[in-house]
């Protein structure tokens, strides 16, 4: 059993990582403007979309009696589409997203915190249900979607829970919901494996998937020259070479093919694959997500 000091110490130091998190996420999540938010479409509801004309097969009780008699047609009432989306978010917290190349880069997994709970913001402003794949220190707990703005205060809890004791911490699904949206954001650097794995868990829930690659500027250019020392983050891994320059080549081209995988694997589930860098603004990576997510209503 933890002691109450280590209990305290613990709280303190969400608490000091928690506020700035929560407020970067709302003034990132501010910069999307929300409008329709992309859900009107027929479907479910209480509130007027539009009249269409009436196919073939429309019951005679969906026909506007009252529209059709002001024309030769037969129109039927369609009501806005309102069941929330279900979201599920994972982020990955592993060593190998503690990284920035450069005093003015923020690491990858703050971008990708930040990223995911702005979303979040986002969507459950809109309306829709969001959890997380994940829960802080615990890999195998899950935040099931819901809605509501509490949600954002759990969801801002566990994301800045600590690190993923491993190099490359594989893709979580616990909690991913049948016909929903899974949102992954993670460097996908480690093993093919998991990632193999985790996708089709996914695509056997009949789950949609965004793969959202973010990457520090160095990661996608390969800048380095002469001698150097790769070190992984965890210091599990470790390799020198005196011609880094001669490796770009092929680092370039097995990073091409990574991502071309990713590419058909999140084609696979009917979603999209996306490259971010910690170099660019993260208002870029948000409107990206968010048009993602708009983009996969029918």
């Amino acid at each position: 059993m933890r002691s109450v000091s280590s209990l305290r110490a613990r709280a303190e130091g969400l608490g000091a990582v928690l506020p700035p998190l929560l407020a970067d996420a709302e003034h990132l999540a501010a910069t999307v403007i929300l409008g329709e938010h992309g859900r009107r479409r027929a479907g479910m509801g209480d509130d007027f979309w539009q009249y269409r004309p009436a196919h073939a097969g429309d019951a005679a009780h969906s026909i506007d009696w009252r529209r059709s008699a002001r024309s030769d047609a037969h129109f039927v009432r369609e009501l806005e589409w309102q069941a929330a989306q279900s979201v599920t978010l994972w982020v990955d917290q592993g060593q190998s997203m503690h990284f920035a190349s450069a005093k003015g880069l923020p690491e990858k997994v703050d971008r990708a915190r930040l990223l995911g709970l702005a979303l979040a913001l986002v969507l459950l402003r809109g309306g829709e249900r969001v959890g997380l794949a994940h829960a802080g220190d615990d890999p195998g707990a899950a935040i099931a979607p819901r809605s509501g703005r509490s949600q954002a205060q759990v969801l801002a809890q566990a994301l800045a829970g600590r690190a993923a004791p491993d190099d490359y911490a594989p893709p979580l699904t616990a909690g991913v919901e049948a016909r929903s949206l899974v949102v992954l954001l993670s460097d996908f650097l480690g093993d093919i494996g998991p990632i193999l794995r985790a996708m089709a868990d996914i695509a056997n829930r009949g789950a949609r998937a965004l793969l959202v690659q973010v990457l520090d500027p160095a990661e996608r250019d390969f800048p380095y020259q002469g001698r150097v020392i790769f070190r992984s983050i965890g210091g599990g891994l470790a390799h020198e070479t005196r011609q880094a320059g001669d490796l770009r080549a092929r680092y370039r081209q097995r990073l091409g093919e990574r991502q071309d995988e990713l590419t058909r694997l999140a084609g696979h589930s009917g979603g999209r694959f996306h490259l971010l860098t910690t170099g660019a603004p993260a208002t870029e990576g948000l409107q990206w997500l968010y048009r993602a997510v708009q983009g996969g209503r029918g």
